[in-house]
């Protein structure tokens, strides 16, 4: 029964941030960054930096989705900051989204640039 409840706790969530996500989404990256590291590496450097609480705090939670073999969105809780990171043939895309700009937005970036 508790596992039943955390999972649809779970879905809850994920279920309140897609709109938010999908909002930024359609007004566009932030700033958007190439790379030539492959795109599960930069996106496993972002959820790393984004995790170190020195930096973050409390708000150090980062975490993973896999849209597909080349997609992945690395989102903090809430999703007020996400990146999608893009895989291809010429090297990875890099698209940065915020919410909130306030100095944390403005860490996440600088984390965010150390990976690429």
């Amino acid at each position: 029964m508790r596992m039943l409840i955390g999972a649809l706790t779970l879905g809850v969530l994920a279920g309140c941030t897609a709109p938010a996500m999908n909002e930024a989404r359609s007004q566009g990256p932030y700033k958007t960054f190439l790379s030539q590291k492959s795109g599960q590496l930069v996106a496993q450097c972002i959820q790393f930096a984004w995790q170190d609480e020195s930096v973050f705090g409390v708000e150090g939670d980062a975490f993973i989705h896999s849209g597909s073999q080349k997609e992945l969105t690395v989102y903090t809780r809430g999703s007020e900051y996400f990146v999608d990171v893009l895989g291809g043939a010429s090297g990875t895309t890099v698209n940065y989204y915020q919410t909130l700009s306030n100095s944390i937005a403005e860490r996440r970036l600088s984390a965010l640039a150390t990976c690429l």
